[in-house]
């Protein structure tokens, strides 16, 4: 591998965007919801859709409780149930007694969300076990774009296309090839900040449903990995919990330097996101009710996740009423706590900076501010022993240090240490090292009181970067 070829890989400004959404809701909702399955068979009656009290806006305010930053909605999974009075199928709402017939979920939805401050995602499956002309190759993939044009187009902003490669076979016995090129041609056409993801060539699969998390995130990994799920002898037929684990993307290690070593292909900038439960499983089930995530277990998720270079995509399902269940929602308003009070908190605030060098003089407090853009620091050409010394006014107690690196210019880095000095001497103490670091690395160590804190870069591609660096105290 060329190490610059490497470094000089950026990401697209909607993939930037997609990052510092960095957690966000899914709702799987539709047909298995009032069948109590995972997945419908297809040919379900519409008339069977109908919840008493549907409230999107008690699943917004949830969200938002949360700590998160954004909603995707099931519009249609496999059974083709759509949660929208499409113009191509009858299997809809507008055949369901739901608001006799004049409602739509996905509206509903888009609004509570732009109510809320959120923004709004979409699921459709390319599977329709529902649909006749699936299988016909052509003639279901018109249909298809026909129904992805109807919610890019009518629903407002779109933030991600979220597409799985489930595939089996139709009534007709036969199998459909999708059409990708034209599905990310017509997301680029009328939704062109949104990215797609899982099936698609801006986000990726972290490779299992179980919310497990790399040592190490890449962004920059090769470019074969934007097809891997999208091959059809490896897409996902039956619902099954083997099949979570089943990818090449589900690998430790995809983008280090020893993993790509040998590599002389393409390289990409191909992010992950998690996708995981609140449950044990996607559409709500009552039984279910005493296995939900506790908010302890919520917010490693979320440590883990948002702090390990990728974004988490965390499933709640509604009940069969339209609403979210009390065990979900109270664990979700206990996580947002814990989410706002890391965000909220950075121990170092207003601590003297000192650097090694730097390529140009920057305005330092940038660097503490979270979602700030623009500044960054970047040592000089010649500074072959990068490093950066922050000392806090005051003793502080940590055990957490947070890291961003400026990555519009790439994913650099590769091993950071991190150095501690307590009040009780000058010695340094290494207390903690990672290796990628990408959009965003929570660093945990033993609670310790520090008087400083070094992070020296110990190996690079090109140059280091800097844009953020935080000290918490996690619970």
């Amino acid at each position: 591998m060329d190490i610059d070829y490497a470094a000089s890989i950026v990401p697209a400004p909607r993939q930037i965007a997609w990052q510092k959404q960095e957690f966000y809701a899914f709702i799987h909702f539709g047909m298995n919801t009032f069948t109590d399955r995972e997945w419908g068979e297809g040919h379900e009656s519409p008339k069977l859709f109908d919840p008493s009290h549907l409230d999107p806006r008690q699943w917004a305010k949830t969200v938002k409780d949360a700590g998160m930053n954004g909603l995707i909605l099931t519009c249609k999974h496999h059974d083709g149930f759509c949660l929208w009075p499409s113009r191509y199928t009858d299997n809809t709402v507008a055949a369901s007694p739901w608001r006799n017939g004049q409602g739509d979920v996905v509206a509903e939805t888009a609004q509570a969300c732009a109510e809320y401050g959120l923004k709004f995602g979409v699921y459709l499956s390319p599977w329709d076990r529902t649909e006749t002309s699936y299988g016909t190759g052509q003639p279901y993939n018109d249909f298809y774009i026909h129904q992805l044009t109807e919610l890019l187009t009518h629903y407002g902003s779109i933030f991600e296309v979220w597409l799985d490669g489930a595939n089996g076979e139709g009534a007709n016995g036969k199998k459909q090839y999708y059409d990708w090129e034209r599905i990310y041609l017509t997301v680029r056409r009328y939704q062109p900040q949104a990215v797609v993801a899982v099936c698609g060539p801006d986000v990726r699969w972290v490779g299992n449903e179980a919310g497990h998390t790399r040592p190490s995130e890449w962004s920059v990994v090769p470019a074969a990995l934007q097809d891997v799920e999208k091959i059809i002898d490896k897409s996902q037929k039956t619902d099954n919990t083997e099949f979570a684990q089943d990818y090449s993307s589900a690998d430790d290690d995809l983008g280090s330097r020893k993993a790509l070593a040998d590599y002389t292909g393409e390289l990409v900038w191909y992010p992950a996101e998690v996708n995981t439960s609140i449950r044990p499983g996607w559409f709500y089930h009552q039984n279910q009710d005493t296995e939900v995530k506790s908010a302890a277990e919520l917010f490693t998720l979320y440590q883990q996740a948002v702090g390990g270079n990728a974004t988490l995509l965390l499933n709640i399902p509604p009940m069969p009423n339209g609403q979210l269940a009390e065990p979900d929602v109270a664990m979700l308003r206990q996580l947002g706590d814990s989410v706002r009070a890391f965000r909220n908190e950075n121990r170092l605030m207003n601590a003297q900076f000192t650097f090694s060098s730097q390529q140009d003089s920057i305005d330092e407090k940038g660097l503490f501010q979270r979602d700030n853009s623009t500044a960054f620091w970047q040592p000089a050409e010649a500074d072959r022993h990068p490093m950066v010394t922050v000392t806090p006014r005051e003793a502080v107690a940590l055990n957490a240090i947070v890291l961003k690196e400026h990555i519009a210019r790439g994913q650099h880095l590769e091993e950071t240490q991190i150095q501690i000095q307590t009040p009780q001497g000058q010695t340094w103490q290494t207390v903690a090292a990672v290796s990628a670091v990408g959009y965003q690395r929570i660093v945990r160590f033993p609670t310790t009181t520090v008087k400083a804190v070094r992070i020296i870069f110990a190996q690079y591609r090109q140059f280091p970067t800097l844009s953020y660096i935080g000290g918490n105290l996690l619970p």
